[in-house]
């Protein structure tokens, strides 16, 4: 017993007992406070993943209903969607769009609709606000109607001592497609072709044909085909008289624009005329050669 408590009572055996207490509380107080920060660095980045966040994106609208009867004017092009919700998810949304806008019009007739506009394909976890929330449409019946094609020809442009022959298309009739209200507004199919100035010889040109009204506006319709090779025959006013005269009867309809711009047309009628005198001319000249 004795000496037991002499081993214990030593300095260096109790300074060797504090030095490992010591070192035991370290590594104990170390350990806590590293698992400490692991849990609180684990709930901040669930809070952040969790978080809400909102978001706008600009959608297109698409409309249902039976094409091949009805026509639909008066809805925007696109639309914006507020979505709010988990931040992933709106950032993931946000960035791949797969979802819908839509506006359902299968059960409406004819006539003008206000109509919700509605989304589908949306995470359950998000809300959506669309703006605007409703529209007004407006739903005509289709038609179609077979029209001739018309050429029209833009010579202005057309360097002196030429001039444009008849022009042609390859497509001589159209069918055009669209709301009632604009197909029965359509007065011709138009195939416009600007001659330019440096052309000497026939010129060929793809154009895009147009359906104006009787005021020369264009109208929101449907074209089939939508294009048409046009040939304009161009040729010197030195030419034969035949050619001259053929080739005039082909632009009546730029004759009056282009007499107000002061270019100078022949019509068919003028061209004879202007045959006529210079075969007077031309008499009267050898006439007056022969009594000489």
């Amino acid at each position: 017993m004795d000496n037991n408590k002499g081993f214990f009572s030593r300095k260096w055996v109790l300074r060797l007992s504090s030095l490992i207490l010591a070192i035991m509380l370290f590594a104990y107080v170390n350990g806590s406070k590293s698992g400490f920060l692991r849990q609180t660095t684990r709930g901040s980045n669930n809070s952040a993943l969790m978080s809400n966040k909102s978001a706008t994106i600009k959608m297109p609208l698409d409309i249902t209903i039976d094409n091949s009867k009805y026509v639909v004017t008066g809805y925007p092009q696109y639309v914006k969607v507020k979505i709010t919700g988990p931040s992933a998810l709106v950032t993931t949304t946000t960035n791949t769009q797969n979802f819908k806008v839509y506006v359902n019009l299968g059960k409406l007739g004819p006539g003008k609709h206000q109509v919700p506009i509605k989304t589908s394909g949306l995470n359950s976890e998000l809300k959506a606000t669309v703006v605007p929330k409703d529209i007004n449409v407006r739903i005509q019946q289709r038609r179609t109607v077979n029209m001739k094609v018309t050429v029209r020809v833009n010579s202005r442009n057309l360097a002196d001592g030429y001039q444009v022959g008849r022009a042609r298309a390859d497509v001589s009739n159209v069918q055009v497609t669209g709301a009632q209200d604009q197909v029965s507004r359509v007065s011709r199919v138009v195939a416009y072709v600007v001659v330019p100035r440096d052309a000497k010889s026939t010129l060929e040109r793809q154009v895009t044909l147009q359906a104006l009204d009787k005021n020369g506006q264009i109208l929101n319709v449907s074209i089939v085909p939508t294009t048409t090779n046009v040939t304009v025959p161009i040729n010197s006013k030195n030419g034969d008289d035949d050619s001259s005269s053929s080739s005039s009867s082909g632009t009546d309809d730029e004759s009056a624009s282009n007499s107000s711009s002061g270019k100078k047309v022949q019509t068919g009628s003028s061209s004879s005329s202007i045959g006529n005198n210079t075969n007077d001319n031309t008499s009267s000249t050898e006439s007056s050669s022969s009594q000489s």
